[in-house]
């Protein structure tokens, strides 16, 4: 087994760092060859210069490329283009992993049964938790970086997220790479870049390990404990839900290029919003408001893509249901 460790990263050297420092360190058996590529997307701080450094402690283990055109898919495509590996594991550029995470993650794609796996992504609190935020609720997973399925190891049936995740790289010869559109760039916070990838996956008929063992460490900055930045990130949800599912499939009836059904879920999640009695569903309430107006605006800027719905089965809805929380 030859591993590829892709990091894509934008202006964070601090963290990158960081980041670099504890996957530099990791142990694998002697017969694994391994490597840790680092995709530079643009960056203008001292993402190179940090870079370089490690490049220079560890000269056989650490790569660097630039990648100009903006946007995290072009750079996780550039990585999987470059990669020696023939699995390739991801990691961003802010967290911090153990020295046996890797071997963790690859571990079972030995057995070729496995075309990917996932593990766990927890969360690293430096402030106290805001009586508002529940990090247990629908709605926290996806804004602090959560994916815990318990301790039990086994088979995984929703995509892992994109900072603990591993494939064989035949996989994306056969589904193909990240989708463009997807993904944060400069100007634009729509995700969905991994979770998209890892339904295509699964709607394949190919199976994935869940690895409990696997843990990556995800800081929580303060300005993520901020309901500002949950309502953002739902409103960008609602784009990127729209951009990867399209519309509901059947749909008739449109105004200026909206489903009518939108404005009706708008309606009811706004009185839903303006009648709940404890501040915890308000809260709850009001992002489902801000997804919902995020799904009509991305309808209403590009009508034609959200009237195309991929399909890609039963499993790919089940997964979007798990992920939006509703």
């Amino acid at each position: 087994m030859k591993i590829t460790v892709i990091l894509c990263t934008y202006n964070r050297c601090q963290s990158l760092q960081k980041a670099l420092e504890s996957v530099a360190t990791s142990v694998l058996p002697e017969d694994v060859e391994w490597e840790i590529l680092v995709v530079d997307n643009n960056s203008k701080d001292a993402t190179r210069e940090v870079v370089e450094g490690f490049c220079k402690q560890y000269p056989s283990r650490i790569r660097y490329i630039f990648e100009p055109k903006q946007g995290k898919s072009n750079a996780l495509n550039t990585g999987i283009r470059k990669a020696h590996g023939n699995v390739l594991a991801f990691m961003d550029d802010d967290v911090r992993v153990k020295p046996d995470w890797l071997q963790r993650l690859t571990a079972p794609l030995q057995d070729p049964q496995w075309a990917g796996a996932g593990g766990r992504v927890v969360p690293e609190w430096f402030s106290p938790i805001p009586v508002w935020l529940k990090p247990q609720a629908w709605y926290a997973a996806g804004p602090l970086v959560q994916f815990d399925l318990g301790s039990n190891a086994g088979e995984l049936f929703e995509p892992p997220f994109g900072t603990n995740m591993a494939f064989r790289k035949s996989v994306f010869e056969k589904c193909g790479d990240f989708l463009p559109e997807l993904g944060p760039r400069p100007g634009s916070e729509i995700r969905n870049e991994d979770t998209e990838f890892g339904a295509r996956v699964l709607a394949a008929g190919e199976r994935l390990r869940y690895e409990p063992s696997a843990i990556v460490h995800h800081p929580v900055p303060e300005n993520r404990i901020d309901k500002r930045f949950f309502l953002a990130w739902w409103y960008h949800k609602g784009g990127a839900s729209i951009r990867q599912f399209g519309v509901r499939p059947g749909t008739k009836y449109y105004a200026a290029g909206v489903p009518l059904y939108l404005f009706r879920n708008l309606l009811v999640w706004t009185l839903r919003w303006m009648l709940a009695f404890s501040s915890a569903q308000r809260f709850s309430n009001k992002l489902n408001v801000w997804t919902k107006v995020g799904e009509i605006l991305e309808c209403y800027r590009n009508p034609l893509a959200a009237r195309k719905m991929e399909d890609f089965g039963p499993q790919t809805q089940r997964v979007a249901v798990v992920h939006d929380g509703r």
